[in-house]
């Protein structure tokens, strides 16, 4: 944030929310139908669940997904009135690729051979 880099930031917030958003608890069937006000749970913490905890694995998949999700949208974005907007997503997904330990090989040669 401080070196002013918007596709990083822009990368990393959307990635940390999706890691948020992966680390949910799953919602029950039960949960998502009502349930009469007086059958309702009470109390503090009463409807606290604990979280998912994902594995390295996991967070190194939702991160992969992110890049490949955002090299999917610059793609799809060939005419020349969105240049610059398929340029901030290739860029996003770079800043992505290299927290990545081993970056797969087919995600870095679709950065690299998508036009600018």
């Amino acid at each position: 944030m401080r070196a002013r880099d918007k596709a990083a930031v822009s990368a990393l917030r959307s990635t940390l929310a999706a890691l948020d958003n992966a680390e949910a608890a799953p919602a029950d069937e039960a949960d998502l139908r009502g349930m009469a006000l007086e059958a309702s749970p009470s109390g503090a913490g009463a409807t606290e669940v604990a979280r998912v905890e994902l594995s390295e694995h996991g967070v190194v998949e939702v991160v992969r997904a992110e890049a490949d999700e955002r090299l999917d949208a610059a793609a799809q974005l060939t005419a020349p009135a969105h240049a610059d907007h398929a340029a901030r997503l290739r860029a996003e997904a770079e800043v992505l690729l290299r927290f990545l330990d081993d970056p797969d090989p087919a995600a870095t040669a679709a950065v690299s051979a998508l036009p600018e």
